[in-house]
């Protein structure tokens, strides 16, 4: 039998840029990071770099005609609906790119000139040569250091971002996204500045080296988002969201500092049915188990995490909580992705401690439980919320708790005990790295709490 095709038609995304042999920047990390976003992605590569997470020990240009040869290719066949340009190298390429700028719509200009391992891959004589580029650019991405070689102007904090990006927009530029990646802080502060507006983005600084290839997947990734239609401002918007948990959940390859995980959103969404069904299936083994001495009085709560999770929508809960009923306990409704507030705000704390936890379930806290979590063979800390030196939103202040619970045990707790409050029944919550080290570890506290 012959089968019917069934093609489908994504958005083209050509990206003009260099190559990385270690495959976390360049043309590898775009068309990783296009696919990702649901685009096609087409190349034209400038030149060839020899280099891994350790450095760049090799460049070499192609030449000029080769360069142009693949732009006419792609720019023939191809209905490209977004650029984005890379390592450049050289003034000549710089101006061919601005030859073909009329033809290059959504034009996203990342303009790379030095390595983050601090190589340089920009002639000096070509940082001129980009004021047309720019001109050209619907998005113009540079960190804080390129924006002070384009700018003129020391680029060290949110001010001097803004004003970065308003030369930008002057020099013709649609819009200038001036990333604070490289501005101190404990928070990283990237500004987006267009002819009317100024729009920050900011969010918690990862501690870590491993930021290869961060600019090449940002760039990639707002100039696929433009290419599926969005604004720029959404598209700056979800690309920043993107890079975040790339860089949290980055890539440990290489003897060097790793890369950023280009695919980390594409891998949590397929593993959102996976962890659904591992929460549902520890839903089942504690009803069957029938845990009614564990279950609180507002109701037991099942949360399981994906792998990358950050947000309480990443988080699949039972809705309605477990609840005590006449012949055992049984949940309200089935499992849904954010349904839990409380516990998945207590579980996203936990992770940001140790992303390897990605189960949690609360339990009634009596003596003879909290006796019974010494079974379990790991710490077991506690908190008193009335020793709070906040008084934040739920979610600062759940960190602010789980916080103090890990920073008072030399490994991941098995379980944390919340003291409760004024109006908050006292409970603890039990954790795990998968659902059924989860149920066995209710199962034995269960098992501990109704021993004769």
């Amino acid at each position: 039998m012959t089968r019917a095709d069934a093609p489908v038609a994504p958005p083209v995304v050509l990206t003009i840029a260099g190559s990385d042999s270690g495959g976390g920047a360049g043309i590898q990390a775009d068309l990783k990071t296009i696919e990702a976003g649901g685009g096609f992605g087409t190349s034209a590569i400038t030149s060839v770099t020899a280099q891994n997470t350790t450095g760049v020990q090799g460049q070499h240009l192609l030449p000029l005609e080769d360069i142009e040869s693949q732009l006419t290719a792609v720019l023939e066949d191809f209905d490209v609906a977004a650029v984005k340009t890379g390592m450049l190298a050289t003034s000549d390429v710089v101006e061919l790119v601005v030859e073909y700028a009329d033809d290059l719509p959504n034009l996203v200009v990342d303009p790379v000139m030095v390595a983050a391992s601090g190589d340089r891959l920009l002639e000096p004589e070509a940082e001129a040569a980009y004021e047309d580029l720019i001109a050209a650019a619907s998005v113009v991405t540079p960190n804080a250091d390129e924006a002070a070689v384009l700018t003129d102007r020391e680029v060290d904090d949110p001010d001097a971002a803004e004003a970065a990006g308003r030369d930008l927009v002057a020099m013709g530029a649609d819009s200038a996204l001036v990333k604070g990646g490289h501005v101190p802080g404990d928070a990283v502060v990237d500004t987006l500045v267009t002819d009317g507006e100024v729009t920050t983005f900011r969010h918690d600084r990862v501690d870590t080296e491993a930021t290869h290839g961060s600019g090449c997947t940002l760039s990639s990734a707002i100039a696929t988002r433009l290419a599926h239609g969005d604004d720029r401002t959404e598209a700056v918007a979800s690309g920043i969201d993107l890079l975040s948990s790339a860089v949290r959940y980055n890539l440990d390859v290489g003897e060097g500092p790793g890369a950023v995980h280009h695919l980390v959103q594409t891998r949590n969404e397929a593993a959102r049915h996976q962890t659904s069904e591992a929460v549902e299936r520890a839903v089942s083994a504690l009803v069957e188990a029938d845990v009614s001495p564990l279950v609180p009085e507002v109701g037991m709560t099942v949360a399981g995490a994906t792998p990358y999770a950050e947000t309480p929508d990443a988080v699949a809960a039972v809705e309605g909580r477990i609840t005590r009923t006449m012949d055992g306990v049984r949940p309200n409704r089935g499992v849904r992705f954010g349904a839990s507030t409380t516990v998945a705000r207590f579980l996203l704390a936990a992770r940001e401690h140790d992303p390897a936890v990605r189960f949690a379930v609360n339990c009634r806290l009596t003596e003879a439980v909290e006796d019974a979590l010494g079974e379990l063979g790991g710490a077991v800390p506690s908190y008193d919320p009335a020793e709070r030196s906040t008084d934040g939103r739920a979610a600062e202040t759940t960190r602010w708790d789980v916080g103090r619970a890990f920073e008072a045990s030399e490994e991941t707790p098995v379980a944390v005990i919340d003291r409760g409050d004024v109006g908050v029944e006292a409970s603890a919550m039990v954790l795990a790295a998968d659902a059924d080290a989860l149920v066995s570890r209710v199962r034995t506290v269960q098992s501990a709490v109704e021993r004769p």
